[in-house]
C-alpha cells in the first residue's frame, strides 16, 4: 500500500503542520496557534521565513523589535487564553535566540505553552563555524540553544528533515498537556530548513486539541474528603490552576457549600470574584490580613492548581497550626506532593466536584465561617484608606492604584504587571471581578515582562481593557513592544509609575539593614542623573503619551484616553519609600552573619528570630 507524500522543506512541513492545529473555544473550532512572532536573521530567514510567508493568511506572523520582547508577548497571550490558545517564536541563531532563554525560563516556571523556533548551526558542518555560532573545544555537538534545554519541558535539535514529524508530534502533546504544559524548543539546523523530503500527507491531517481533564485516584479522593471532613479551621488556597482548568464557577460553588474560605495566589488572583463573601483575596508575603490571620490559624489546607512557593507560604512560616495537613489538588504530581501533602492529582474542576460530592452537606464550623468574613470587612476598610485619592507631590504606589481601580477598573479590565514593588501592592489592593482581570508574572518575576505582556493580552483578548502598570526600572529594560502594538493595532494602556529607581528592592536592602546602594538612581555611582522624559520617549514610538502630577490628574486621564485608538502611557512620579504595610509576611531574604555595620547585625537578629517560625520538610 503507498502512502500518498507531498515534497516539502523541513520548514514548510512545520509551517503547514502548524495550520492545522485547532482547539474548540466556546463552541467554535479556531487555530490553536495565535501566530507566529518572528525576528528573522540568517539562520531563519531563507528556511522559516519562506515558509512563513506561504502560510501568512492562515498563520499570521508578527513583526517584534526585541527576541525576549516578543516571547514575553506570546507568553502573555498563552496566559490571557488560559492556555487554550499560544504562540510559537522564531530567530536566528545566536544573540537572538539566546534573548529568548529568559523568556523560556519564564514560561517554564509558571506552566506555560510557547513554541520556540531557534534557527541553529549546519548539521552538515561544511561551513563551520558560521557566523554567531558558538564553538565548544570539547564537544562539537554543542551550540548556543543548548542554554536552552534546561528551561524548556521539551527540547529537540532537528538534524535531518523527516525528524520533524516526531518532533512536532510530541510538542503538541507537551504544549496541550495539562501537567507538563511548558516551553518546547525545536532547535532547527539552518541547513535542514531548507532540505525537502517526501513527507506523509497525513502528517498534516487537521487536529482537534482539547484539554485533558484527569480524574481523581479513588484512594486520594477518599483520603482528600476525609481529611476535609475532619478539618476544623479549612482555607482553601486557589493557585493558577484554577483559572487554567476554566474552574471559578465549581471554586465558587464549592466555598459557597462548605463554607470554606478561599485565598489566593498571585498566578489564582481572580480565581474568584474579589467581591465574592469568602473571597479573603491575597495571601502569603503580600497577602491581606484577612487571609493570612486564616492561614496562620488553619488545620487544612487545600491547595489547588499551587506550586506552593516561598510568597504564597511565607518561606513556610505562615502557617502555624501544629495540626496542619495539607491535600495537593493538581495535576502534576511534583506540585500535588509538596511538603509532604496528600496528592490528588486531577483536573481542578473535576476534583473539586468530586470532593464536594463527598462531602455531601458537610459544612465548615460557621464560628470559622463568620471570623473569616470579619477579617474581610476589616481589610477592606485598611485597603480603601491605602487606595483612597490623595493631592500629595508624590503618591504612593497603592493610591495610583486606586485611581486606576476607580477610572478604569471595570469587569472587562485586565491589569497586567510583573515585578518590582507594585506586584505587592497590586496583589493585596487590586479588585479583580472576572477570571483572567488580574495577569500577573510573578513565578518569574521578569523585569520587562509587562510592556511585552501587554501586547500579548491584547492580541489574545482585544475586546477587553488591558491597562499596564509598571516602574520606571523595569519600563527602561523592555519597552520596544510599544512599538509593535502601534504597528499591529493592538492597543492598551500603560501606567508608567517613576519613583527614580529600583524601589522595591531598595526597600529589601534597608529592611535587611543595607545601605541604600546602587538601587535608587541617586544612590548609584553617577556622573549626572538621568532626567528621562518618558513620556516624550513613549511619544516617540507612536504612542499617546502623557505627564500626570497628581492622583485626580492621573484619573482624569484615564478617562479621557479610555477610547484612544492606539496605546496610550500616562507617566506619574511617586514616592519609592511608601509601602503598604498593612498586611504582608516575612519573607526568607538571608542577612549576613558578619557585618561592621550595626543596622546588619540587628537585621540578622530579626532574622534568626523569624527562622524558628519556619516548618520545614
Amino acid at each position: 500500500m503507498s502512502q500518498k507524500t507531498v515534497r516539502l522543506t523541513m520548514a514548510q512541513a512545520v509551517a503547514r503542520f502548524l495550520t492545522r492545529q485547532m482547539t474548540v473555544i466556546d463552541g467554535q473550532r479556531v487555530p490553536i496557534f495565535g501566530g507566529v512572532f518572528a525576528i528573522f536573521g540568517h539562520g531563519n530567514v531563507a528556511g522559516v521565513g519562506e515558509a512563513l510567508y506561504a502560510v501568512r493568511q492562515t498563520l499570521p506572523t508578527y513583526r517584534a523589535q526585541n527576541e525576549q520582547g516578543m516571547a514575553n508577548a506570546a507568553i502573555a497571550f498563552a496566559k490571557a487564553s488560559f492556555r487554550r490558545r499560544f504562540m510559537a517564536c522564531t530567530t536566528s541563531i545566536g544573540p537572538g535566540a539566546l534573548n529568548m532563554v529568559t523568556s523560556a525560563a519564564l514560561a517554564h516556571v509558571n506552566r506555560l505553552p510557547v513554541l520556540f523556533l531557534p534557527g541553529d548551526v549546519f548539521a552538515n558542518r561544511r561551513p563551520d563555524p558560521v557566523l554567531q555560532q558558538v564553538e565548544s573545544f570539547g564537544d562539537g555537538t554543542i551550540s548556543a540553544n543548548d542554554c536552552f534545554r534546561p528551561v524548556s519541558r521539551y527540547f529537540d535539535r532537528i538534524t535531518r528533515p523527516e525528524q520533524i514529524i516526531p518532533a512536532l508530534r510530541r510538542a503538541m502533546q507537551v504544549l496541550t498537556d495539562p501537567a507538563d504544559c511548558g516551553p518546547v524548543t525545536l532547535s532547527l539546523c539552518q541547513d535542514v530548513q531548507a532540505e525537502a523530503y517526501d513527507y506523509p500527507e497525513s502528517f498534516f491531517d487537521e487536529k482537534v486539541w482539547v484539554p485533558r481533564r484527569i480524574e481523581p485516584d479513588p484512594d486520594e479522593l477518599a483520603a482528600a474528603i476525609a481529611t476535609l471532613k475532619k478539618a476544623k479551621k479549612p482555607i482553601i488556597v486557589a493557585g493558577g490552576g484554577v483559572l487554567y482548568s476554566e474552574a471559578s464557577a465549581e471554586l465558587a460553588a464549592f466555598a459557597e457549600k462548605h463554607g470554606i474560605p478561599v485565598v489566593e495566589t498571585q498566578a489564582g488572583k481572580s480565581s474568584l470574584p474579589h467581591s465574592h463573601p469568602l473571597n479573603m483575596g491575597s495571601v502569603g508575603v503580600t497577602g491581606t490580613s484577612a487571609s493570612n490571620r486564616l492561614a496562620e490559624e488553619t488545620d487544612v489546607v487545600l491547595a489547588v492548581g499551587s506550586r506552593l512557593q516561598d510568597f504564597t507560604t511565607g518561606s513556610w512560616a505562615l502557617f502555624k497550626n501544629d495540626e496542619l495537613k495539607i491535600v495537593g489538588l493538581n495535576v502534576q504530581p511534583f506540585d500535588a506532593g509538596k511538603h509532604n501533602a496528600l496528592p490528588l492529582i486531577s483536573d481542578a474542576r473535576i476534583g473539586l466536584a468530586r470532593i464536594s460530592a463527598g462531602l455531601d452537606e458537610h459544612k465548615a464550623e460557621s464560628a470559622w465561617t463568620e471570623e473569616a468574613k470579619a477579617g474581610k470587612t476589616e481589610w477592606m476598610v485598611t485597603a480603601d484608606k491605602a487606595t483612597a485619592t490623595t493631592n500629595t507631590a508624590l503618591p504612593s504606589d497603592a493610591q495610583v492604584i486606586g485611581a486606576v481601580q476607580r477610572a478604569r477598573g471595570g469587569r472587562k479590565t485586565t491589569l497586567v504587571c510583573a515585578a518590582g514593588g507594585l506586584p505587592g501592592e497590586l496583589h493585596k489592593l487590586w479588585q479583580a471581578e472576572e477570571p483572567g482581570g488580574y495577569h500577573m508574572e510573578y513565578g518569574f518575576s521578569t523585569m520587562g515582562y509587562e510592556v511585552a505582556g501587554g501586547l500579548g493580552v491584547a492580541l489574545a483578548r482585544p475586546e477587553r481593557d488591558v491597562i499596564v502598570m509598571v516602574g520606571d526600572g523595569s519600563y527602561m529594560m523592555l519597552n520596544s513592544e510599544i512599538a509593535s502594538s502601534i504597528m499591529l493595532g493592538a492597543k492598551f494602556t500603560i501606567v508608567l509609575l517613576d519613583n527614580a529607581g529600583y524601589g522595591c528592592i531598595n526597600r529589601l536592602q534597608m529592611e535587611t539593614g543595607g545601605a541604600n546602594f546602587n538601587n535608587l538612581l541617586m544612590d548609584t555611582h553617577h556622573v549626572e542623573l538621568p532626567q528621562i522624559d518618558f513620556a516624550a520617549h513613549a511619544a516617540a514610538m507612536g504612542a499617546v503619551a502623557r505627564k500626570v502630577g497628581s492622583i485626580p490628574e492621573l484619573e482624569t486621564a484615564l478617562a479621557e484616553t479610555a477610547n484612544e485608538k492606539r496605546t496610550t502611557v500616562i507617566v506619574i512620579d511617586t514616592d519609592p519609600l511608601i509601602t503598604t504595610e498593612a498586611g504582608g509576611h516575612w519573607w526568607d531574604v538571608a542577612v549576613p552573619e558578619v557585618s561592621e555595620r550595626e543596622q546588619v547585625k540587628t537585621a540578622r537578629q530579626g532574622y534568626e528570630k523569624a527562622l524558628q517560625s519556619q516548618r520545614f520538610g
